[in-house]
């Protein structure tokens, strides 16, 4: 028989009345929906919080390329001029990046001195992830700081107040020796993200050369381009072209390599997890092959009757269940991509719920994703490519687990059918 009136038979098979075996089809398609719908969800989730936090350490930490100069590694304010003009260059900041001691109200603790043309800050990019918490994020004198937010709580410290901070430099013995600066804070700002906000100590460039010594810190020319997804290693050859040897360029993807892999095991791990959920519901399938065939004997012997073949029957059973499988998966990925879209509302709808039964009992406000440590809004990323991969996944799995019964479902003899229908 052709696939075409296969196909039809398989087709009325699943839309046909429960006593005649759509049942099966159709709750092997539901179970097969309704474990996708957590596996859309976890794509979704795990996509935006990886993207999010990466954008803050892109656009606020790292940049998108960083440029150093190895035959004059503390003065690359010659490697800027040469990038200007440059096509698909968004902008470039002078950098200086070393260690020093934050001596506040509470104490002192250790962070990473940023020492950072102030135009950085202004920079779009840069604005879109910044939130100044208080004070202002604009570095005016060469005597201000900015602090991230939990920095300044580890301080005890407020806009206003003096910090001292302490770095050191190599005597000509080379000996350390500790050296006491003091900055008026003049902002308190927030990346989002508790992480970057828990070591930034913010300067101004000509500061930063003036409290942190060559031999104890670093300096490079942080590059934004347009593109840093998919055209950071394109522009980074491009940078080469235009300076020459020398110089050591990075991109982002080099520098948070560790990180980014670490997320991209994590995602890795959890959509495995849920893969095994859909593999369960598309065994299920199988059930339903059989049951439908059961059902379904007297259609395989008129079928057989007229000459159908082993294979021919075989081929109705399997059609089900590739029909099965993708109505189970359009469904399963459609709701999934509705919930995936409305996971912000629904985490802080359920918040509030929480935090109201909370308050019956214990008191205190309810928190999924503390914002002091995740991210308080979930971007939304859908990877479209690995949406498709789920899908024709979950119908491959679907007809090959129907495919046992359906070689047996073929192999019946017409004799034994006839004789019992």
């Amino acid at each position: 028989m052709k696939a075409g009136p296969l196909s039809f038979i398989s087709f009325r098979y699943l839309l046909g009345r429960a006593k005649e075996g759509g049942r099966y089809l159709r709750g092997a398609a539901g179970g097969i929906a309704l474990s996708l719908i957590p596996i859309i969800v976890t794509l979704m989730v795990a996509d935006g919080m990886i993207r999010g936090i990466t954008d803050r350490y892109l656009e606020l930490g790292t940049g998108h390329i960083q440029v150093y100069d190895f035959m004059d590694p503390m003065e690359v304010e010659n490697t800027k001029t040469a990038l200007e003009g440059m096509p698909g260059l968004r902008g470039a900041w002078l950098e200086r990046q070393g260690l020093g001691v934050l001596v506040g109200k509470k104490g002192k603790t250790g962070a990473t001195i940023r020492a950072t043309e102030p135009s950085f800050w202004e920079d779009p990019g840069s604005g879109r992830f910044l939130e100044t918490i208080a004070g202002s994020a604009k570095l005016t004198g060469s005597r201000d700081v900015i602090l991230g937010e939990a920095l300044a709580e580890n301080l005890g410290v407020a806009v206003g107040e003096t910090l001292r901070i302490m770095t050191l430099r190599i005597a000509a013995d080379g000996m350390s020796i500790p050296r006491l600066f003091p900055f008026t804070i003049t902002g308190i700002v927030s990346s989002g993200y508790r992480e970057l906000d828990a070591l930034w100590c913010i300067v101004d460039y000509e500061a930063g050369k003036r409290i942190l010594a060559p031999e104890l810190s670093s300096s490079y020319l942080m590059v934004k381009i347009d593109d840093p997804y998919t055209g950071a290693d394109d522009a980074s050859y491009d940078i080469y072209e235009r300076l020459g040897p020398g110089y050591g360029i990075y991109t982002w993807k080099e520098l948070q390599r560790s990180q980014y892999s670490s997320y991209e095991s994590t995602r890795q791990l959890l959509l495995f997890i849920m893969a095994l959920i859909v593999i369960v519901a598309a065994v299920n399938v199988s059930s339903a092959t059989s049951m439908l065939a059961i059902e379904r004997q007297r259609d395989i012997a008129v079928l057989k009757a007229f000459g159908a073949g082993p294979r021919g029957i075989s081929k109705i059973f399997i059609w089900g269940a590739f029909f099965t499988g993708l109505t189970g998966g359009i469904a399963g990925i459609a709701l999934g991509l509705v919930i995936g879209f409305a996971i912000n509302p629904l985490i802080h709808g359920l918040e509030q719920v929480l935090g109201f039964f909370s308050g019956l009992f214990h008191g205190g406000e309810v928190k999924i994703l503390d914002p002091g440590y995740y991210l308080e809004n979930i971007p939304l990323v859908i990877d479209w490519t690995a949406v498709l991969i789920i899908g024709i996944g979950t119908i491959l799995a679907s007809m090959l687990a129907s495919w046992i019964p359906a070689r047996r479902a073929g192999a019946i003899s017409p004799i034994e059918l006839l004789q019992k229908h």
